[in-house]
C-alpha cells in the first residue's frame, strides 16, 4: 500500500485507541489476533462497518491465556473510539473516558499513529461476507447488556444457605424406588401412570445435588429463544406430526420478533462470530439450534426464498472457516452439518424448488461434494437411520405402543387398515 493511499485510509477510517493493555495481551479485531507488544496503543484504518474487537489477558509468570472477551461495535466513516485497560480486573475498563482526553488524542493523530496496527484489509472481503445481515441494531440488541461479549459467561456467587446438601431429602427417598435390571426408559409392566410419574432418575437425583448457577444479569447474549412448542395451540394430532416434521410454524414465530425476516440470517451469523472468534460454547449451541431448525421447514423454504438463498450463501462461508476437526469425518460420524444439509437438498428437491434459489443449492452441493468429498447421492431415499422400524410385540405391549402413536398424531397419517 502507497504512502498517499495510507494517509487516506488513516483520516477516513476508523481508529481504535486502547491505552495501557500489557505486553503479549492477546489483541485481536474480527478474524486477526496478534500478541501486544509494548508500543501498542490500538488500531488504526478500520473499515467503515460492523467489527469485533476481542482479548484475552496473558499471564507473565506461566504463560496461561485468559478466555477470550470482546465486543461487537459499529464503526462510523473517521469514528475515533478510546478505550482503556484495567489492571486490577485484567479486562477492559468499564470507566468513561473524558472528552477532552478523547480530543488531546484525536489532535496528536499522526504522533500516535506509529503505535497502531493497520486494520488487516487482507479479511476485510471475507468478513463482509461473513456479516452480511448483521445490522448495528441487530448487534446491539442480540449482544449482553453490559456489552462484552465473553467465552465463559459470569456466574452469581450461592450463598452457604442456598448450597445442595449431600443427603437426600425425605421427599426424594420417599420418590425413589429400587432399580430394576430393565433397560433405561422401559416400563414396569402394570405400573400406573400415576406412580411412573413420581419415580425419580438417576440423573435427576444427581443434577439436584449441582448448585443452581445463574448468569450474572446483563452478562448472557440476548438470543431469540428457541420455541419449545413446535405447533400452535389446539392443534389436532395430525396437525402435531406435521409441525414435527416441518417446523416452518417454528420459524415463523422466531421472525415475527425481528423487525425484518433476514435478521434471523444475522443471528446465524452472529452466533457463529461469538463461536467461531469468541470460543463461545453457548453461542455455537444457538447457532446449531438455528441451524436445524432452518435445514427442517418445507413450507417455508417458498414463503422465504429471501432468507434461505442468504442462508445458503451464508453457510458456504462459514463452512470454509470452520476448523478442520469439526468436518473431519463428518460423513462417517453422521455430523450435524452434513445430516441436515442433506435434508434440506431432500426438501428442495421434493417441493420442487426452482429459479435462482434451487441453481445456488447445486452449486453449494457441487462445491461441497469437491472439496469435502460428502456424499449427496440418494437424496429421494431415506437415510438409514430415517427407515421405519418394524418391532414384534405381544399383548398389552403391542397396545400400549399404539396407544402411545396414536397420541403423537402418527395414525393420523396412515389409514387405521395399515396399522398392523
Amino acid at each position: 500500500m502507497d504512502q498517499e493511499t495510507a494517509k487516506k485510509l488513516l483520516v477516513e477510517g476508523g481508529t481504535f485507541v486502547f491505552l495501557g493493555v500489557p505486553e503479549e495481551t492477546q489483541f485481536g479485531i474480527d478474524m486477526q489476533c496478534w500478541n501486544t507488544d509494548e508500543d501498542f496503543r490500538g488500531i488504526k484504518m478500520i473499515p467503515p462497518g460492523l467489527h469485533y474487537v476481542h482479548y484475552s489477558a496473558v499471564s507473565k509468570s506461566t504463560g496461561d491465556v485468559c478466555p477470550r472477551s470482546g465486543f461487537m461495535h459499529y464503526f462510523n466513516k473517521k469514528e475515533f473510539l478510546v478505550k482503556m485497560w484495567d489492571k486490577k480486573t485484567e479486562d477492559i475498563s468499564t470507566e468513561e473516558i473524558s472528552e477532552e482526553s478523547i480530543q488531546r488524542l484525536k489532535d496528536n493523530l499522526f504522533n500516535l499513529d506509529r503505535h497502531l496496527a493497520p486494520y488487516p484489509y487482507e479479511i476485510w472481503q471475507k468478513w463482509k461476507l461473513l456479516t452480511s445481515q448483521i445490522t448495528a441494531e441487530l448487534a446491539t440488541k442480540l449482544s449482553p447488556e453490559k456489552g462484552i461479549i465473553r467465552a465463559s459467561v459470569e456466574l452469581l456467587s450461592m450463598t452457604d444457605e442456598d448450597r445442595p446438601r449431600g443427603t437426600k431429602s425425605e421427599s426424594m427417598e420417599s420418590q425413589e424406588e429400587p432399580e430394576t435390571p430393565t433397560e433405561e426408559g422401559a416400563e414396569t409392566p402394570g405400573q400406573s401412570d400415576a406412580k411412573r410419574a413420581k419415580r425419580v432418575t438417576r440423573a435427576e437425583k444427581e443434577n439436584a445435588m449441582l448448585p443452581d448457577l445463574k448468569p450474572v444479569p446483563g452478562a448472557s447474549m440476548r438470543f431469540t429463544e428457541i420455541p419449545q412448542d413446535k405447533y400452535p395451540p389446539g392443534s389436532t394430532p395430525e396437525e402435531i406430526t406435521k409441525h414435527y416434521l416441518d417446523q416452518s410454524y417454528s420459524l415463523e414465530l422466531m421472525i415475527a420478533q425481528h423487525n425484518e425476516p433476514l435478521h434471523i440470517i444475522g443471528e446465524l451469523q452472529l452466533a457463529y462470530l461469538c463461536f467461531l472468534i469468541g470460543h463461545s460454547l453457548e453461542c455455537f449451541d444457538h447457532w446449531k439450534s438455528l441451524v436445524i431448525l432452518l435445514c427442517s421447514c418445507d413450507d417455508a423454504i417458498h414463503k422465504y426464498r429471501s432468507v434461505f438463498f442468504h442462508f445458503i450463501r451464508t453457510m458456504e462461508i462459514q463452512i470454509e472457516e470452520m476448523p478442520e476437526d469439526f468436518l473431519a469425518d463428518i460423513v462417517m460420524n453422521k455430523n450435524l452439518v452434513y445430516k441436515k444439509l442433506r435434508e434440506l437438498f431432500r426438501t428442495a428437491y421434493v417441493s420442487k424448488v426452482d429459479g435462482r434459489l434451487l441453481t445456488m443449492i447445486e452449486r453449494f452441493k457441487e462445491n461441497l461434494t469437491e472439496k469435502l468429498q460428502w456424499d449427496f447421492t440418494g437424496l429421494d431415499a431415506d437415510d438409514d437411520d430415517e427407515r421405519p422400524v418394524i418391532v414384534k410385540l405381544d399383548g398389552t405391549d403391542t397396545i400400549r405402543m399404539f396407544d402411545r402413536l396414536e397420541t403423537i398424531g402418527i395414525f393420523e397419517i396412515y389409514p387405521k387398515s395399515r396399522r398392523l
